[in-house]
C-alpha cells in the first residue's frame, strides 16, 4: 500500500494497482531520460571537436571541454554566457537570426585560423538552438594533412593506373566524347551493366568507337584489375582460330612450340575478352565459340580434356547480326547467347549537337601530335563539317582535322578537305552529301533538326515506309528511327509528316 497527497488529502494507491503501475513506468522513463541526457551531455563534453550548442537567443547550453580548453576557459564559466563574450570573432548568434547554416567558415580566434560550421537546429519548424564546431583547430594542421595527402595520392594513383595498364584496357568513360541525348544515354547505361558480368554485344558503324567503349566498360567493372584482350576475328585465319583462341599444348601439331601456347581466353583469364567484329566469323568458328561461351570451358588443340575459362565477353559488330541470321549466315544460338546485353553507338550524323565537343578535344590532341596550333574553328568551316555525312564517323573526322591542318595557313581552321562524293538523287534516300544543306538561319539545333528530319523523310520514301528498311538504308538502329520520326512527327507513309 503507498500513500500519495492529492489536495491536502492524503490517498491509498494499492501497490498492485493500475495506477501504481502507471507511476512506476513513468518513474522507469523519467530515470531512462535522465540517463540519455547524461550520456548525450558526457559524449559533448569530451567530445575530440570543439563543439558548441547555444540556444535560440546566442546563450551557452553546453560545450565540450576541447573547445573550453583551446579558449583558454572552463566550461562552467561559458555555461550561461551569450557567445559573444566568450567567443571571438563567433558567428552563432548571427546563424540563430537568420536560421541560415554556415559550412566551413574560416574562423580566427587567438591568432590561428580555423575551419568552423554552424548549423540551425529546429523543432516543429522552430529554431531552438545553434551548433557550432571546429573541424581544424588550427588551418595549418589541414595544410599539413593537404599536403601529406598530396604526396601520397599520386603513388595511390601511379599504382592503380599501372594495374590497369598492364590490363590492357587504355580508355575509360571519359573518352567517350559527347553530352547529346543518345550519348547520355549510352554512356548511362554502359556505367550500369559494367558491374555486372554479362556479356555485352556493341553495334555502331565503323569509326564510332566500339572497341574504346568496350576499354571503358572493362575499366568501369569488377574485373578492371584483370587482363583486356582485344581480339579481330575478321583476321584471323580459319585454320588458325582454335589455336588462336584457345591455345595449343606441347607437339599439337608441326611447328607448335615445345611449351605449347596460352590462347586469348586463357591470357583473358579472370579479365576481359573483346571480340572485335563478330559478324565475319565463319559458321565452322561459330560453333567452336559457341560451345566455349555455353559450357565455360575451352579444350586446347592437342589437350587431352577441356579446360575451364573465367572470363568477361564483349563483342562488337558493325553488321546487322538479326538480318545474317534471317540470311543463315550466322547462328541464332550464338547470336542469343552474346544479346545480353545490346549497346548500340550512334553514328556521328546522329549526334551532331556533339560535334563541337569533339573539336574541342580531338583539335588538342592533333596540335600536341603535330606540333600545329590552333586558335579556333571558322563558322563556315563548322558549317562545312556540319553539313557533311561522315561514313566513317568520329575516326573519318579525326583524320580529316589532320589532314586539314597540315594545309591551314595561320591559326584559325578557315575549312577542311572533304572526300569528293558524287551527288546522290532523292530516290538514292539521302540528300546530296556534300551539298549545302542549311542556309546559316537558326540555331545549331534548329538547323540539325532540319537536317535530320530530311534524312528520315527521303528515306521513307525510298523504303515505301518500312522502317525497318529505312534504318538500315541511314545506318542506323530500327528503335532510333523509331524515336526519330516520333520526335519530328514522321509517319509511316512515304513523304508523310
Amino acid at each position: 500500500m503507498t500513500l500519495a497527497w492529492n489536495g491536502g488529502h492524503q490517498v491509498r494507491i494499492r501497490s498492485n494497482g493500475w495506477v501504481h503501475r502507471l507511476l512506476r513506468r513513468r518513474a522507469a522513463e523519467g530515470r531512462q531520460i535522465e540517463q540519455e541526457l547524461a550520456l548525450y551531455k558526457f559524449a559533448l563534453e569530451n567530445a575530440y571537436e570543439g563543439i558548441v550548442v547555444a540556444d535560440a537567443k546566442g546563450y551557452v547550453l553546453s560545450v565540450s571541454r576541447t573547445y573550453a580548453s583551446f579558449l583558454q576557459t572552463e566550461v562552467g564559466a561559458m555555461i550561461g554566457k551569450h557567445v559573444t563574450e566568450v567567443i571571438p570573432n563567433t558567428r552563432l548568434h548571427i546563424v540563430a537570426e537568420t536560421g541560415k547554416a554556415e559550412i566551413a567558415d574560416l574562423q580566427q580566434i587567438h591568432g590561428h585560423w580555423m575551419i568552423a560550421s554552424r548549423i540551425p537546429i529546429r523543432s516543429g519548424g522552430e529554431l531552438i538552438a545553434v551548433v557550432g564546431k571546429i573541424m581544424f583547430q588550427d588551418i595549418d594542421r589541414l595544410f599539413e594533412m593537404n599536403a601529406k595527402y598530396r604526396d601520397v595520392l599520386p603513388h595511390l594513383h601511379y599504382g592503380e593506373a599501372k594495374s590497369r595498364d598492364a590490363s590492357g584496357a587504355k580508355y575509360g568513360m571519359e573518352h567517350l566524347i559527347g553530352d547529346s541525348e543518345p550519348m547520355r544515354r549510352l554512356k548511362t547505361m554502359a556505367v550500369k551493366v559494367a558491374k555486372s558480368g554479362s556479356t555485352v554485344l556493341i553495334s555502331g558503324e565503323s569509326g564510332t568507337g566500339k572497341e574504346l567503349l568496350a576499354h571503358a566498360i572493362h575499366r568501369e567493372s569488377d574485373r578492371r584489375f584483370g587482363p583486356f584482350v582485344a581480339v579481330n576475328c575478321s583476321a584471323i585465319p580459319e585454320t588458325l582460330f582454335e589455336s588462336e583462341l584457345f591455345g595449343y599444348k606441347e607437339g599439337a601439331f608441326t611447328g607448335a612450340r615445345r611449351i605449347g601456347k596460352k590462347g586469348k581466353f586463357a591470357q583473358a583469364g579472370k579479365g576481359t575478352i573483346f571480340l572485335d567484329e563478330i559478324g565475319e566469323l565463319p559458321p565452322a568458328q561459330q560453333a567452336k565459340l559457341l560451345r566455349a561461351l555455353q559450357e565455360k570451358e575451352i579444350e586446347p588443340v592437342g589437350a587431352d580434356k577441356p579446360e575451364p575459362i573465367d572470363v568477361r565477353v564483349i563483342a562488337a559488330t558493325n553488321r546487322d547480326l538479326e538480318l545474317l541470321v534471317t540470311e543463315g549466315k550466322f547462328r541464332r544460338d550464338l547470336y542469343y547467347r552474346l544479346h545480353v546485353i545490346p549497346l548500340h553507338i550512334p553514328p556521328l550524323r546522329e549526334r551532331m549537337d556533339d560535334l563541337p565537343a569533339l573539336l574541342r578535344t580531338l583539335l588538342p590532341q592533333l596540335e600536341g601530335e603535330t606540333g600545329i596550333q590552333v586558335e579556333r574553328v571558322s563558322e563556315p568551316c563548322e558549317r562545312q563539317l556540319l553539313a557533311y555525312d561522315w561514313p566513317g564517323n568520329v575516326r573519318e573526322l579525326r583524320s580529316v582535322l589532320e589532314r586539314a591542318l597540315y594545309m591551314m595557313d595561320g591559326s584559325v581552321l578557315e575549312s577542311v578537305t572533304l572526300p569528293r562524293q558524287a551527288p546522290v538523287t532523292k530516290a538514292e534516300g539521302r540528300p546530296q552529301k556534300n551539298a549545302p544543306l542549311m542556309d546559316g538561319t537558326g540555331s545549331w539545333k534548329e538547323r540539325m533538326a532540319e537536317y535530320e528530319k530530311k534524312l528520315l523523310v527521303e528515306a521513307l520514301e525510298r523504303s515505301k515506309g518500312d522502317r525497318r528498311k529505312a534504318a538500315s538504308l541511314l545506318g542506323m538502329s530500327k528503335s532510333s528511327l523509331y524515336q526519330k520520326a516520333e520526335q519530328y512527327g514522321i509517319g509511316d507513309e512515304p513523304g508523310s509528316e
